[in-house]
């Protein structure tokens, strides 16, 4: 017999399973806010990362293209398998002057642990309270939704992407910021 609690909380998780294979909005709108609107300036932010000097502001990385992605959580499959197809293909993105950046509610510690586990060389940022993933509409209760945006050098947003699969998203990533370099030149 299933006790109430677990019905409840199966219940809930499958609601938000299929919510976000459907990119049913409405939930991220209600808990996060609206995505930002293409072509326009991304929202800034300062967080806190396992790299560097502590900190990283959007402002810092002016002058280089950013594919920002949010992620749930440390260790888990999908996010393991999505960071360790960033990292593949890292060497790709830095000759197309792309800084990777990794956003969850995680804090640096667990990042930093993350990191050295994966051999990730790209920061992740600590977003413990959820600000910066509700400004770009990815916060869904505690966690941060699976969802990137390519930046320009000049902070502009340029692409959105919603409906994630970890194990191809870097390709899909890097074939669509491939595009938008070629046509801004």
């Amino acid at each position: 017999m299933i006790s109430r609690r677990n019905f409840l909380s199966i219940l809930f998780a499958s609601f938000v399973a299929v919510s976000s294979w459907l990119n049913f909005t409405p939930t991220a709108d209600a808990l996060g806010g609206k995505l930002p609107a293409i072509n326009q300036p991304a929202p800034e932010f300062t967080l806190p990362t396992n790299t560097g000097n502590g900190n990283i502001s959007l402002s810092d990385l002016r002058g280089k293209w950013v594919v920002l992605y949010f992620y749930p959580k440390d260790f888990t499959s999908g996010c393991t398998i999505e960071a360790r197809r960033f990292q593949q293909d890292l060497p790709k993105y830095l000759a197309q002057n792309t800084q990777i950046i990794g956003v969850s509610a995680d804090d640096v510690d667990s990042h930093a642990e993350f990191c050295d586990s994966e051999g990730l060389k790209f920061p992740l940022l600590a977003d413990t309270t959820g600000a910066v993933s509700k400004a770009y509409g990815s916060w869904i209760g505690y966690v941060s939704m699976r969802h990137s945006f390519i930046i320009d050098p000049d902070g502009i947003l340029r692409e959105t992407f919603v409906k994630v699969n970890p194990n191809i998203h870097s390709t899909e990533v890097l074939a669509r910021l491939e595009q938008l370099q070629s046509t801004a030149s």
